[in-house]
């Protein structure tokens, strides 16, 4: 890994470490989605960096890719498990991190299981591990505590401006003979479930990614695809960071890119059997 590379990395996590113990202060009772977000976002973009996708607040059964929308009235509940998802990035160099709070509870013993899984999974992140050892070891410490991983999802290495580069590293037992190596960044993503262990797509989608140039007619989507390339990197990003254009059009727009196939849809993804997800995440250079 060059220096420069090196340095923009180091930058990404120290402000991701920031970020975290930020939210971390912030998820209480009878906070909006909406404004945890966003205060997240901000204090990522004030500390130079940026967000590298929206901040996920997803909750329960809900394991990942929620971002509120504008105008969004959700709020946080009493007893909600609450799981936070952060990207940073410099110059495209991204640290991924992820928490769960159980509002108005010290901690809980499924938020434990996915703390201790990755501790575990933590220790085997050196060159040479193959993948399938990594996910052993995650899946036999979950099902040790009593619970169930969420065998559809995954941590996964991390690349300039790529937040899901290959190899990825799934929750659950696999025959996958990658390697760990060295002078790569490696998001270790472990989550839990007192569910059947799967998850399913649900609704409403508020994250997108640009995928393609594609001819568009309206001018609307043609500046949000313009803006999905340029300003936004090619990373994810949601239609509440877009402004000047009115809600209306955003959405016909939207709808327009998503047919073209010139952008990707996130949509947020439920635990199938409707069971309670944590989730713990750090990423890890490898030297």
């Amino acid at each position: 890994m060059e220096r420069e590379e090196l340095q923009s990395y180091e930058k990404a996590f120290l402000i991701a470490e920031d970020a975290v113990g930020f939210a971390q202060k912030l998820v209480k009772e009878n906070i909006k989605v909406l404004k945890l977000a966003q205060d997240i976002e901000n204090r990522i973009l004030d500390l130079g960096g940026k967000p590298a996708w929206p901040v996920n607040v997803s909750i329960n059964e809900i394991a990942a890719h929620y971002t509120p929308s504008v105008g969004d009235q959700l709020v946080l509940k009493e007893g909600d498990f609450v799981k936070v998802d952060i990207g940073t990035q410099v110059s495209g160099y991204i640290c991924d991190r992820a928490f769960t709070v159980k509002i108005s509870s010290k901690s809980d013993p499924m938020i434990e299981a996915s703390e201790k899984a990755l501790d575990a999974c933590l220790k085997l992140i050196k060159p040479g591990t193959k993948v399938h050892e990594i996910s052993e070891v995650c899946e036999n410490t979950v099902n040790e505590l009593g619970f169930n991983v969420v065998r559809n999802l995954a941590g996964h290495k991390v690349e300039r401006y790529s937040q899901h580069a290959h190899p990825s590293i799934p929750n659950g037992k696999n025959s996958i003979q990658d390697e760990i190596e060295s002078g790569n960044v490696y998001a270790m993503e472990i989550f839990v479930t007192s569910g059947s262990g799967f998850v399913v797509e649900s609704s409403p989608t508020e994250i997108f990614q640009y995928n393609q140039d594609v001819a568009v007619r309206l001018w609307e989507a043609r500046k949000i695809l313009e803006l999905a390339k340029n300003s936004f990197e090619k990373l994810p990003f949601t239609k509440r960071w877009i402004t000047g254009i009115s809600p209306l059009k955003i959405d016909m727009a939207f709808r327009q890119l998503i047919e073209s196939g010139a952008l990707m849809e996130f949509p947020p993804l439920k635990e199938e059997s409707n069971g309670i997800v944590t989730v713990t995440e750090k990423s890890v250079i490898v030297k």
